[in-house]
């Protein structure tokens, strides 16, 4: 990080406003502070002593929305804590958010909104600060682009990429690996405003995520995921923690928690020559418990079952309706008879799962089932029609996948 500079902004900001500064990070780390101190309150001395924010100073900060803020916020005093007024600029980049600038009210007499009218003569010098924290965030940020770039290309199949890779320390113990892909899956059709705003977030995420987790390798952001390259044979527990850990470190940069967080695991490979593969299967995964509730939250791609086949068959295929399901999906407007069925098929014909599952009688579901008799002339758990219709309902949900 270049703290030279960012404290010599922090004092011209400091200079222009006169008033106290202090400058922390996301997890509420102090960066830098401000040489000006006509006065401090003990909150601002305990925090340049500690250099964190306390839990309690922490929590009535977020009780007045800095988490999700993009404008300044007046962030009233708390005499319990021993607290002044302060306002807290949010410091972004494209819609990135890098940190926290405090300005400090001076006593309980100082307005806000003071504070407020004088910080537009600022914005370039803040505009600068937030670009300097950006750079700080991934540092060597680069160099560290630059081997991004070149691993994402290999995983993409780009051959020249993936010689260099070849020589990368993370992959010389010969394997075996794997590839896994972070994504929010609660927005299928979403895609990012400013995709180098999207790639920066899950950048700077994934690294947060996988700091100081063994297994994990390397990472890379993508304009709607990260890609991950880690060691096959990892448990359950550390994929839980840095899924954890991403979906905490997206939040504060997105300024909102994600909607449906997964991660997808490719199978195991020794060879590099397969990591395109590896990632395909990896983003398959993710894309299948987008759509598949009880496939959980991390997924491998030997688990997702038909949705296997429908990656293979391409979007024509997967869009094509059988006679079958089209009558069904016609005289089903009310949405009643389809989600019976594809959870009896789920549930391995047990009609008390589905019946509990649904909070229905057990009657109405046997009752849904002869109206599906009845609108297509077959019985619905009859071999080649149940498998029909188990594929038809899977490729419905396969069309509504993420896309990423």
């Amino acid at each position: 990080m270049h703290i030279s500079a960012i404290e010599d902004a922090v004092e011209r900001i400091a200079g222009t406003l006169r008033r106290g500064l202090s400058l922390e990070d996301l997890d509420g780390v102090l960066v830098a502070y401000s040489s000006h101190q006509s006065s401090a309150d003990r909150v601002r001395v305990n925090f340049l002593l500690s250099k964190k924010v306390p839990a309690d100073v922490g929590a009535w900060q977020l009780r007045h929305g800095i988490g999700t803020a993009v404008r300044p916020v007046a962030v009233p005093a708390n005499a319990d804590l021993g607290m002044l007024g302060r306002v807290c600029v949010p410091l972004l980049v494209k819609g990135f958010r890098v940190g926290y600038l405090w300005v400090q009210q001076e006593s309980e007499a100082d307005p806000a909104a003071d504070i407020l009218a004088a910080l537009p003569r600022v914005r370039p010098d803040l505009d600068r600060l937030a670009e300097l924290l950006l750079e700080g965030n991934t540092a060597d940020s680069e160099h560290r682009t630059r081997r991004e770039a070149d691993f994402l290309a290999a995983c993409g199949g780009t051959a020249s990429a993936l010689e260099d890779l070849r020589g990368w320390p993370e992959v010389d113990d010969g394997g075996p690996w794997q590839l896994g892909v972070i994504a929010d899956a609660g927005s299928p059709r979403a895609r990012p405003a400013d995709p180098e705003a999207g790639t920066l977030m899950h950048r700077a995420a994934a690294l947060q995520a996988t700091v100081g987790v063994e297994p994990f390798l390397f990472s890379a952001g993508a304009p709607t995921h990260a890609v991950l390259l880690l060691r096959a044979g990892v448990g359950y527990a550390p994929h839980a923690d840095v899924l954890r850990r991403y979906g905490e470190g997206l939040a504060k940069r997105a300024g909102r928690p994600a909607a449906h967080l997964v991660l997808g695991l490719g199978e195991s490979f020794a060879g590099l020559e397969r990591l395109a593969e590896s990632y395909g299967q990896a983003r398959c995964a993710a894309q299948a418990a987008g759509v598949e509730p009880q496939l959980g939250t991390i997924v491998e791609y030997r688990s997702i079952g038909a949705y296997q086949m429908l990656a293979a068959v391409g979007w024509q295929a997967a869009a094509a309706r059988s006679i079958y399901f089209a009558e069904l999906e016609e005289q089903d407007r009310a949405g009643e008879l389809l989600p019976v069925l594809e959870l009896l098929y789920d549930k391995n014909g047990s009609v008390q799962d589905v019946a509990a599952q649904l909070h229905l009688h057990r009657s109405s579901v046997y009752n849904r089932l002869a109206r599906i008799r009845a609108i297509i002339g077959a019985d619905p758990l009859g071999g080649a029609v149940r498998l029909e219709l188990h594929l038809a309902l899977k490729a419905r949900r396969w069309m509504l996948r993420p896309r990423f």
